[in-house]
């Protein structure tokens, strides 16, 4: 008797699923948007590096990020190079597979393709320095205490 009674509720799981998959996927096929009519895709590009920091390293990873992705950020900020740079961490820190999100903004695709003199305006500001140390903590320190666990170009959308 308990086995019929199992059977009937697997039987009806698997009947709802069906409709519900069913009704899915002819809600999806009656979306018609179209491009700049029902919605707009920003010139502005996103870039987004995700981060895992290991526990226990938060201070020292932010202390470095302050030497060199802070003070990078603002040097071409300066230079007009980007827009904006924002940095996200996780209220979660060890959950998921990252806690930080490095975030810049460029005005457009055009930004971020290679440019010999944009990078030697940069270095120009920059200075040898800076570069040395930026090149140190990027090579030996940074490696000990995080992993960057992908990196995404964005756009926003706006629906109308």
């Amino acid at each position: 008797m308990q086995s019929k009674t199992l059977r009937r509720g697997i039987l009806a799981a698997a009947a709802s699923l069906a409709v519900a998959a069913t009704v899915g996927f002819a809600v999806a096929t009656y979306a018609d948007l179209t491009p700049w009519k029902d919605y707009q895709v920003s010139d502005a590009v996103y870039q987004v590096t995700t981060v895992k920091v290991d526990a226990g390293m938060t201070d020292a990873y932010l202390e470095g990020l302050k030497k060199t992705w802070f003070a990078s950020m603002e040097v071409q900020k300066k230079l007009g190079y980007i827009e904006d740079y924002k940095l996200y961490r996780s209220d979660l820190p060890q959950s998921g597979e990252f806690n930080y999100l490095l975030v810049v903004k460029f005005k457009n695709t055009a930004d971020l393709a290679p440019s010999k003199a944009k990078y030697e305006a940069f270095m120009k500001e920059w200075g040898e320095s800076r570069m040395n140390e930026s090149r140190d903590l990027a090579q030996k320190t940074y490696p000990t205490m995080r992993k960057i666990t992908g990196q995404y170009d964005f756009r926003e959308v706006t629906l109308k």
